[in-house]
Parts: structure tokens; sequence; C-alpha cells
């Protein structure tokens, strides 16, 4: 898969998320690796942060549940919006956590 191919994985599984939950960057990557051959979360962040305005950004986080950095509040509100189970200052990822063959 070359890296434009990722890129577009990435962004139509993040696509995929359904409102009220989220997927960590990690799961993301994950979920990609054996077709990719990347598993880098670090990677899907940075393909976040560059490409990730179309798609539903904000159900994307941290492991822990921490919300995209420098766009926290922004995240925060779209996520209370669709009944996110939040705790503390991100989500509940225990609550809130989607894997694709959930669907």
């Amino acid at each position: 898969m070359t890296p434009e191919e990722y890129v577009e994985e990435v962004l139509a599984l993040v696509e995929r998320i359904p409102p009220g939950r989220v997927m960590s960057y990690g799961a993301v990557a994950d979920q990609l690796a054996e077709r990719s051959g990347r598993a880098s979360a670090r990677l899907v962040g940075s393909i976040m942060a560059r490409y990730g305005g179309g798609v539903p950004w904000h159900r994307v986080v941290n492991s822990a549940g921490r919300l995209p950095p420098g766009h926290e509040r922004e995240a925060r509100a779209r996520l209370m919006t669709e009944g996110t189970p939040l705790r503390g200052d991100g989500v509940d990822v225990r609550a809130a956590a989607w894997y694709p063959d959930q669907d």
C-alpha cells in the first residue's frame, strides 16, 4: 500500500466511526496494520492533523481518551452533541470505544 493509499484508508476508517463512539489513534493503526504494513499511532495522528478536516476528526482520541491537541474545546462540544460518554477532560474510552467488526 502506498503512502497515499494509507492516508485514504485512515480517512475512510475514521469516516465509519459512528456518532457517540471513538477510536484511538493506535486502534486505527492496528486496524489497518495487516493490510498496510504500518502500525504507527503517531502516523495516524499526523494524517489526522494534516488531512482529517473532512472526516469526523473529533472521534479519534488518544488511548487515554484525551481529545485532539489544540482542538479540545471544539472536539468536546461535538462529542457532547453526539452523546459520547465523557469522563473528566476527555472521553470514557471503555464506554465509547468502537471497532469496525462491531458493524
